[in-house]
């Protein structure tokens, strides 16, 4: 097996972007595709996340064929434990990518992509200076609250969906605190889909809890008169750890707060990843998803290009597609 790829980071976040030696995912739609994926490319998944050519917190795509002539490409998103419904990070370096290799047309100033996710439609608007993307912001699906204040764990946790469904609390976010947090996550995870199903009302695949939100206000920002200033770090999937700020439980953070009035209609979110990147997000306007008041949301960031590679699999290698550790 011979795979090609190309790897950028949005904020710290790696994203593994397929661009040969595998066939598309079939079907007609992008949620069929990911199916498709699932029953016959999971190896390649493997192959491109498992060490020794990834690690457990490697993140990928396959490119694909949008749903209609009105989009640009689609996207099959995937991680350590399969294929997510949203992802906001892999949407801005997806974006960055199709426009640095002549894959949609780039122009300097302002150039709209539209790209077919499993969770719906985005548009996205990236920003060209001197031949290069500088920043790429998207507005995503509707996102909602879902239920606030459960009671498990021995804390209050707030769900929303933002593209794909996220636990939220407060807690320390610090590198040092990591270990604890992914085991937490973990637990959060796996208590929430114990006490109720978590399935969108109007698409039963954008189901379950894709991950949790640890959030901590910065005072420091609050007493310099900055935009409302949080820091984040998401474990999703099995106990992986978002470097970025995590671009859809962005979008379901603004949902919540939102609900609360903490970020007023037209004011910012800045929102830092555990590595001190950020994303800069508001809320833009209002929707309705089945009758559930919902926000329409904004996240923007940058990507960048970090690596190009032909990945191959020796036929006598023992650990074969790999391995993961945690």
């Amino acid at each position: 097996m011979r795979v090609e790829a190309v790897d950028y980071h949005t904020g710290g976040e790696p994203f593994r972007i397929v661009t040969g030696g595998v066939p598309l995912p079939e079907g007609e739609t992008i949620l069929e595709r990911r199916r498709d994926a699932l029953a016959s490319l999971d190896h390649v998944r493997r192959l491109l996340v498992f060490e020794p050519r990834g690690h457990a917190d490697m993140y990928g795509c396959f490119v694909v064929p949008p749903n209609d002539e009105l989009a640009d490409l689609g996207v099959v998103f995937f991680h350590n434990a399969g294929y997510s419904t949203a992802c906001g990070h892999g949407t801005i370096a997806l974006v960055t990518w199709a426009l640095d290799a002549g894959i949609v047309e780039r122009r300097e100033g302002e150039n709209r992509v539209i790209v077919d996710v499993p969770s719906g439609r985005l548009e996205t608007w990236a920003e060209v200076d001197g031949g290069r993307v500088r920043a790429v912001r998207f507005r995503n699906v509707p996102s909602f609250v879902w239920a606030e204040g459960v009671e498990l764990e021995e804390r209050r946790i707030d769900v929303a969906f933002g593209g794909a469904f996220y636990a939220s609390l407060e807690e320390r976010v610090d590198p040092v605190e990591l270990p604890r947090l992914i085991e937490l996550g973990r637990a959060i995870k796996r208590s929430l889909e114990e006490w109720q199903d978590v399935v969108h009302p109007l698409e039963p695949e954008l189901r379950d809890v894709y991950g949790v939100v640890f959030w901590q206000d910065e005072e420091e920002a609050a007493k310099a008169g900055e935009p409302l200033t949080q820091r984040n770090v998401t474990v999703f999937a099995d106990g992986e750890v978002d470097r970025s700020p995590c671009g859809s439980g962005t979008s379901a953070r603004l949902a919540l707060l939102d609900r609360s009035g903490r970020l007023p209609r037209g004011h910012e979110l800045r929102h830092l990843g555990i590595v001190g990147s950020e994303f800069r997000a508001r809320v833009v306007g209002d929707a309705e998803v089945a009758g559930i008041p919902a926000v329409v949301t904004e996240v923007e960031g940058s990507a960048y290009r970090t690596a190009e590679h032909v990945f191959t699999l020796d036929c006598d290698d023992p650990l074969g597609e790999g391995f993961l550790l945690r």
